[in-house]
């Protein structure tokens, strides 16, 4: 290459950016049971990128596995701990006293729900966190699967441009998937059936 003057390309060196000490991993307690009897008793959680010209709206939600309900969700134009912690404080005073004293949440590996910050929160709620395995996305399949409904039913047909307009379409397509979307497996809207537990 130096005798014909060839230079190869050098692609620069990434820079990892360490997003929040990752102290704690947990059992995969939920194993794939997504069915439950009792209202809060199994919540899933995850966070979903929504991409708009501004840039990225990131959701964060915590979905009830007993009526596919979405208990709580956040948005931000960052992805941090306390986007996740904000979301489970939200879903605690949402359901106030009606949360069973065996509750599980359930996420994937990501660093927010690996951090001491999570740990002291979900412990002060008397909250049992559960976690995929390493590799396996089924794991959190009904969080994954929340958001392919939002996306494919509401953000790719709207195509929001703007972080403002992400928001105020997640706001309406939540509000109209726990009040009115009917779910194939119970036949009401999530909050239907939650009404009559």
């Amino acid at each position: 290459m130096q005798k014909y003057g060839m230079l190869s390309k050098i692609r620069r060196r990434r820079k990892w950016v360490n997003l929040g000490q990752q102290v704690h991993k947990y059992e995969n307690l939920l194993n794939r049971q997504f069915k439950t009897d009792k209202p809060n008793t199994k919540w899933v959680t995850d966070i979903s990128y929504i991409h708009t010209k501004e840039g990225v709206l990131y959701l964060s939600m915590i979905r009830d596995l007993y009526d596919n309900s979405i208990v709580a969700y956040k948005v931000a134009s960052r992805q941090t701990v306390s986007l996740v912690l904000d979301t489970i404080r939200l879903a605690m005073k949402n359901e106030k006293k009606r949360v069973a004293a065996e509750l599980q949440l359930h996420s994937d590996q990501g660093f927010q729900y690996t951090t001491h910050a999570y740990f002291k929160l979900t412990q002060s709620y008397g909250i049992t966190p559960s976690m995929s395995r390493k590799g396996n996305p089924y794991d959190n399949a009904m969080a994954e699967n929340f958001f392919s409904i939002l996306k494919t039913e509401c953000i790719y047909r709207h195509k929001p441009k703007t972080l403002k307009e992400a928001s105020n379409l997640i706001d309406r397509y939540i509000y109209f998937y726990n009040h009115e979307r009917i779910q194939n497996r119970t036949g009401v809207a999530p909050l239907t059936l939650r009404h009559s537990a």
